[in-house]
């Protein structure tokens, strides 16, 4: 079953929210006075002729404000019309004026006419009435004693009943003088329909009214008509746009109990219902029950389009009047938020669906319109971007004057508004006076201009080619430096060049194979050496992983996810694992084949080498090791005996001294030549040697001839 989300009932039952209307018995149309004025309402209506406003001989009554209210007009106990009751309030305009002379006039003065106009103040005072398709205009002759009232004051007001018109109609009504002296005072009013009046027994139209019930579904809205089976009645959805008419978007007419679904994208703050039973001069009753539903203001923000007319045009198309207000701000390149700019667009609502003009002497793509919200930013689009190109790096300068002509200039930086003779550390105030010259010779573009304030776009273009200029004076600078490295290291490099040399011509399917490197993570010392290894490996046309270069990936993933990660992406890849035996990493080794399958703690937290032994151990218990596996060990630091047993499947060699082997090993199958590969290991041993020198003369190195036991000895 649905779930009542918002329930409103068409048909007309008693609500503390309905209003209960006076009644009128009779047709009569009648008009009364507040105390102190005297009042008569002609017979019939008059033409609705305003005319010219004219200036007033001295004091006259005027209308100063309309007041409505709602009535019934009954004819019998159940047949009545709803009546629209106006009240006029009055008030006295103008002074007394002496005559100068009886000849002012062309006549002689009148003494009664004299004494007329000091006894009382005299009005006709027009009011009109238009309520499609009605349209009457009735007359008032209304007069209070003069003694009585001040230029100025209010005198009271005239109360007329009353004016018919139809339920949910919209009325217009204007007040005015004859002789007009002042502008008619207008007032438009939408009346309720029968779902907001206490009229059920009252207005025969009322009567037949279908219930409508809204309910929400999941994303799903249904409208539900609870009538009876064989009432015809008419069912319309239609858009009420305050700013222009009503759109139609669905019209049905139908019959009996009908449930109507609608999607959520569908609802908007302006979607109406409208429905009415398919009678003779039956009333239409409308009800906007989307207007504070969050997914309908989404929906409006979704369905919005901003649009940049050239030259200088903007224009927001959406289905409903929106709350906005929109500003001009200059989006600097590079990104960072659009910085809002002075002349602010009218602060009032939007005008949607309309063509405005932008308050600019000239355009500049850097330029933009903001549309905002309840102070949250909705739309932005940037100054006719296809026809004025990308952003510029421009400079933007505020001019600000006051009333003695005094001039002050800033530039707009996203810090804020910098002054150009300053000395912040920004681009603006180290080139504020090139920028203030630029300026007077006229190479700044005007945006806009106002009595106090103006906008100026200044190029920048020169000063970013300065600043590249530096920047190719470091590169020389730095090439030169690398000239000189290789004049004095002109034997190793040349060595490297050849190698290099060598893998292009002996092509692609020599250079690139993957090896892993497994070590146990023993002293820093170590490590050096290992790292000496796997920079020197990488010259060579192999693609090395070590866990020294993946510190944060092992910190994130732990250490034996890293390693299944690796071993796998090499050996899919055709790649060789390269494990490298040191004193603890037999010791972990041998643990582990004591142990059986238990796996041996961690020595670090990223030692790869011990969590990766659950993995190793079964490819070589299982003779799957040979040609994915290789091992080596360093000379000084292990005897070839202490390599246990088990890792002899596979090829084990001593470095440096068996590096051609070694790397001869780790190359793909039928490369490289023999020469080649010699040079490559002569360069790995230079890279190689330091490293392991330093490690072997460490002080307290168990491999000093004081301790031989750093040979596994």
């Amino acid at each position: 079953m649905p779930v009542p989300w918002f329930l409103l009932s068409l048909a007309l039952g008693r609500s503390p929210m309905v209003l209960s209307l006076e009644r009128l018995v009779g047709p009569q149309d009648t008009a009364r006075c507040s105390p102190g004025l005297s009042c008569h309402l002609w017979d019939g209506d008059v033409l609705c002729l305003p005319g010219s406003i004219v200036s007033a001989p001295g004091p006259v009554l005027v209308p100063t404000r309309l007041q409505t209210e709602l009535v019934l007009r009954c004819y019998q106990e159940t047949d009545c019309d709803l009546c629209v009751r106006v009240a006029i309030h009055l008030a006295v305009h103008g002074h007394w004026e002496e005559p100068k002379g009886e000849e002012k006039f062309g006549r002689a003065a009148d003494p009664e006419l004299e004494e007329s106009r000091n006894a009382f103040l005299q009005a006709q005072v027009v009011l009109s009435f238009q309520a499609y398709p009605t349209a009457r205009c009735v007359l008032l002759e209304v007069q209070v004693p003069a003694a009585l009232v001040q230029p100025g004051q209010s005198v009271g007001s005239v109360v007329f009943d009353c004016f018919e018109a139809a339920l949910g109609a919209e009325v217009r009504i204007w007040s005015y003088t004859q002789p007009r002296y002042q502008k008619e005072l207008n007032l438009t009013q939408h009346l309720p329909d029968c779902k907001g009046l206490e009229v059920q027994d009252s207005i025969q139209s009322c009567w037949a009214l279908p219930w409508l019930n809204v309910s929400a579904d999941g994303d799903d809205v249904h409208l539900v008509l609870d009538v009876s089976e064989d009432q015809r009645f008419g069912l319309s959805l239609y858009w009420n746009q305050v700013q222009g008419p009503t759109k139609p978007w669905w019209h049905r007419n139908l019959t009996g109990p009908q449930t109507i679904t609608l999607n959520h994208t569908d609802l908007f703050p302006c979607l109406c219902i409208q429905v009415w039973p398919l009678e003779p001069d039956s009333v239409r009753t409308s009800i906007c029950p989307f207007r504070e539903d969050p997914r309908a203001h989404r929906n409006l923000w979704r369905a919005a389009r901003l649009q940049l007319l050239p030259p200088r045009g903007w224009r927001l198309d959406a289905p409903c009047s929106l709350p906005a207000e929109a500003t001009l701000c200059w989006q600097a390149p590079g990104g960072g938020p659009c910085q809002s700019l002075v002349p602010p667009l009218p602060p009032a609502n939007v005008t949607v669906n309309k063509a405005l003009e932008l308050p600019l002497l000239n355009v500049h793509p850097n330029l933009c319109v903001q549309v905002s919200s309840w102070e949250k930013l909705q739309l932005q689009e940037c100054l006719w971007v296809d026809s004025l190109g990308p952003l510029k790096d421009d400079m933007l300068l505020v001019e600000t004057r006051d009333p003695h002509n005094n001039r002050s200039l800033c530039a707009l930086e996203p810090s804020g508004c910098t002054p150009l003779l300053s000395r912040a550390s920004t681009r603006a105030a180290r080139l504020g006076e090139q920028l203030l010259q630029d300026l007077q010779s006229g190479q700044c573009l005007q945006l806009w201009d106002d009595d106090l304030r103006a906008l100026w776009a200044c190029p920048m273009d020169k000063y970013v080619h300065q600043r590249w200029a530096l920047v190719w004076l470091a590169c020389l600078l730095f090439v030169a430096v690398l000239f000189l490295l290789f004049l004095f290291r002109k034997d190793q490099v040349k060595g490297w060049l050849r190698l290099l040399k060598e893998d292009i011509r002996a092509g692609p399917a020599t250079r690139g194979r993957a090896a892993l490197l497994l070590y146990s993570a023993e002293d820093s010392g170590f490590e050096r050496l290992v790292s000496a290894l796997a920079s020197a490996l990488c010259q060579l046309p192999l693609r090395v992983a070590v866990d020294l270069w993946s510190r944060r990936e092992l910190s994130a993933q732990g250490p034996l996810a890293w390693f299944h990660a690796q071993r796998r992406q090499t050996l899919q890849e055709g790649g060789v694992v390269v494990l490298l035996f040191s004193p603890g990493a037999v010791v972990l080794c041998r643990e582990w084949l004591q142990d059986g399958a238990s796996t041996p703690a961690p020595q670090g937290p990223h030692d790869a080498f011990a969590a990766s032994l659950s993995c190793v151990l079964p490819d070589f218990l299982q003779g799957r090791a040979p040609g994915r596996y290789v091992g080596a060990y360093f000379d000084g630091l292990l005897h070839s005996d202490a390599v246990p047993a088990l890792f002899r499947s596979v090829p084990v060699f001593s470095l440096p001294s068996q590096l051609p082997g070694f790397l001869g090993t780790l190359q793909e199958p039928g490369d490289p030549r023999p020469g080649l590969l010699r040079e490559r290991a002569r360069l790995v041993s230079q890279a190689l040697q330091p490293a392991l020198d330093q490690l072997l003369k460490a002080p307290g190195d168990p491999g000093d001839p004081e301790d031989g036991t750093r040979d596994g000895t």
